[in-house]
């Protein structure tokens, strides 16, 4: 979806008061990141920007060059490791000694990188960093502050913080070392205060932010669609979509069910439909552009996303495709896991079903396929919720606050 041009006439702050340091920028499932940096252009505000690996483009072909062509790759192979220690050497010796200390460990890569990336930084003047995640690029933004004293803040999202790898610098690290803690949701921000005690009073709650504008009214065709979208995983709960549609199927609705994604369960969802004979109800449409994903949203009925928190603890927290759905006025059928309930306000925008139950999932979708009147009615409170707390230019706003820009 294109983003919002910042305006020409409005000066722009200095571009090197602020970094963003990111695994990979842009990435398709990921557009919150680049929703992100696109506002804070539109407001005048021009970070650097790191990419440790290559971009994911994904099927996005509107992404904003102006952007884009702005993004620092890290170089790869001899090239970095040959840049890597001509940057190290204008490190002080005690930095050098931990460099060297730390040869061979399984995540030195971090330290070479922050040393790269930070030499850069104190060179141009940046006074703050930002990230996204507590992984790869937090890690090297620890060290960026170890080692040059430029502070950071971090935004922090799901298994990030729900099932965090262990690292040797790992979440505890992370978070100890930041200067501000974002998190998207209540759900995540009271969690990380009743964990992390000593941090809570730099953690603040902001949620991932979109342009409403950018979200055409749904239509409520005929037959019904029920739109569904995400990565091809267990804690999407596909799976119960699909077994919701054949008891919806056995109810005599005519309806049709799309999930647009791809992941690992491709094959396995595939099985599923024609195991159950749903291949002329149910389709599994692969990825979309954003452009693409808007318009299915503008001809969908209603929006279902059947979360479920997975046995390793793995879960969704703000899925991103569920307030774009209620900025198309669409209703939306999920569970309460995570942030969902701050976003989705049960028999007001939506209906909140318990994760891993085909029956309530097709109960719910029933009831909102079968009451168009009622559909609209939640869609209409979904898009005023979506306009009062997805606000892409009031939450980087606030972003901007909390980083004092």
């Amino acid at each position: 979806m294109p983003s919002r041009r910042w305006q020409s006439g409005r000066s722009a702050l200095n571009r090197e008061v602020l970094a963003y340091v990111f695994e990979r920028f842009p990435k398709f499932s990921q557009t919150f990141c680049y929703r992100e940096i696109a506002e804070l252009f539109h407001q005048g505000v021009q970070p650097a920007i790191f990419s440790l690996r290559r971009p994911d483009f994904g099927p996005e072909t509107t992404w904003d060059d102006s952007i884009t062509s702005r993004v620092h790759q890290l170089p790869e192979g001899d090239v970095f490791a040959r840049l890597a220690d001509e940057a190290s050497a204008s490190l002080p010796k005690a930095a050098r000694k931990t460099l060297h200390e730390w040869r061979g460990k399984p995540d030195s890569l971090r330290l070479h990188q922050a040393t790269y990336i930070g030499a850069r930084l104190k060179k141009s003047g940046v006074r703050h960093v930002h990230t996204h995640f507590a992984g790869m690029a937090a890690r090297t933004v620890f060290w960026i502050r170890k080692f040059f004293g430029i502070n950071y803040s971090l935004t922090v999202h799901a298994n990030d913080i729900f099932v965090p790898p262990n690292f040797e610098i790992g979440l505890p690290e992370i978070l100890s070392s930041a200067s501000a803690i974002v998190a998207v949701s209540d759900f995540a921000a009271n969690q990380l205060r009743g964990r992390f005690p000593e941090n809570a009073g730099r953690v603040h709650r902001i949620y991932n932010g979109i342009d409403c504008d950018q979200f055409k009214r749904a239509q409520f065709e005929r037959p019904p669609l029920i739109l569904s979208i995400g990565r091809l995983i267990s804690k999407k709960g596909f799976d119960v979509l699909i077994d919701a549609c054949v008891l919806l199927r056995q109810r005599g609705h005519g309806f049709r069910c799309e999930i647009i994604g791809e992941g690992p369960l491709l094959e396995e969802l595939q099985a599923r439909i024609h195991r159950q004979d749903l291949r002329e109800h149910v389709n599994l449409a692969g990825p979309q552009t954003q452009s693409g994903i808007a318009a299915r949203l503008s001809q969908a009925t209603v929006f279902a996303l059947p979360c479920r928190i997975d046995p390793d603890g793995a879960m969704d927290n703000l899925p991103t495709v569920i307030m774009e759905a209620m900025a198309a006025r669409l209703p939306v059928v999920s569970t309460d896991v995570g942030g969902i309930s701050e976003m989705v306000r049960d028999r007001e925008t939506g209906l909140l079903v318990v994760q891993s139950d085909p029956a309530a999932t097709a109960d719910a979708l029933s009831q909102l396929i079968g009451d168009v009147e009622l559909a609209q009615s939640f869609g209409g409170k979904g898009r005023t919720r979506a306009e009062e707390i997805f606000s892409i230019e009031k939450n980087v706003h606030a972003l901007r606050e909390i980083i004092a820009l």
